[in-house]
């Protein structure tokens, strides 16, 4: 099945490629951030199979702090296989090589491990603040180069809330993409692609499917490396010294025990949320 949904994609982003590529590029001059997106990625009655296929909310990991409120799984041997099989298809090689052409991000790779990505649903009053993430994998030796979001809700509106958010530099302006159902959303990673998910709004949930690649070569023409990164919103005044504190004592973790500590979420046949 896997092998399926790759062909498909890739016949997908081979007739669209040169548009796709174009979006890609000119996309700098609206927020400082390179992205595009790909609608109708997959046939609608494959899509909305996988919809169906996403497990309860309460089975997931609950993330739920002042910076984010949204439920995550890695734990793919537990559910229906035509999630793994989307989500590792979005990581088969040619699908990368095609969409590395896109960007214009060379030497990029694919990560099994899912560090930081697989499955997520946002229920009402789910939300992600502005944040940039982490800049390499979990062992700092590669950098990240692209975030791969692909949207799987059904009949999913603008109005409904929990739209990706792409925010400039200094994260005070910025521009909404609908999470919109079979929409695949590329977006590039760097010191400053910042970004966020706006609170739901309704009683639905928002299906999420993410993936990361990432390259040994730094997609910038110098070295650097931080730690995933929270902001406030531009009305959140008082909440900006809670994230500028939160940001700097774990910048002193990483600096201190390089690679973090604890369990590192990473899913493997065996993994279990």
């Amino acid at each position: 099945m896997s092998e399926m949904l790759s062909k498909l994609i890739v016949d997908k982003l081979l007739k669209n490629k040169i548009q796709i590529k174009k979006n890609f590029e000119l996309s700098i001059n609206k927020i400082g951030v390179r992205y595009c997106y790909i609608d109708e990625l997959l046939p609608n009655e494959i899509v909305d199979k996988i919809s169906i296929a996403f497990p309860r909310y309460e089975s997931m990991r609950h993330l739920k702090s002042f910076k984010e409120d949204k439920f995550t799984s890695k734990s793919f041997d537990n559910f229906d296989p035509i999630l793994k099989d989307i989500t590792f298809a979005i990581q088969n090689e040619e699908v990368i090589k095609i969409i590395s052409e896109i960007t214009g991000i060379p030497n990029q790779i694919a990560d099994p491990t899912l560090y930081a990505g697989g499955l997520s649903i946002m229920v009402k009053n789910s939300f992600l603040n502005p944040h940039i993430d982490n800049s390499h994998d979990g062992d700092r030796t590669m950098y990240r180069t692209l975030n791969l979001l692909y949207y799987v809700s059904k009949e999913w509106k603008l109005e409904n809330g929990g739209n990706l958010e792409l925010w400039n530099k200094t994260v005070n302006k910025h521009i909404t993409i609908e999470s919109k159902f079979n929409r695949l959303v590329l977006m590039e990673t760097n010191p400053w692609s910042w970004h966020s998910v706006n609170k739901v709004r309704v009683e639905k949930v928002r299906n999420c499917i993410s993936n990361y690649y990432f390259s040994k070569s730094s997609p910038l023409d110098y070295n650097y490396f931080h730690v995933t990164s929270f902001s406030a919103r531009p009305e959140e005044k008082i909440k900006a010294f809670q994230y500028f504190l939160d940001n700097n004592i774990r910048k002193l973790i990483r600096y201190v025990f390089p690679k973090g500590l604890g369990k590192k979420d990473i899913y493997n046949s065996k993994n279990q949320n």
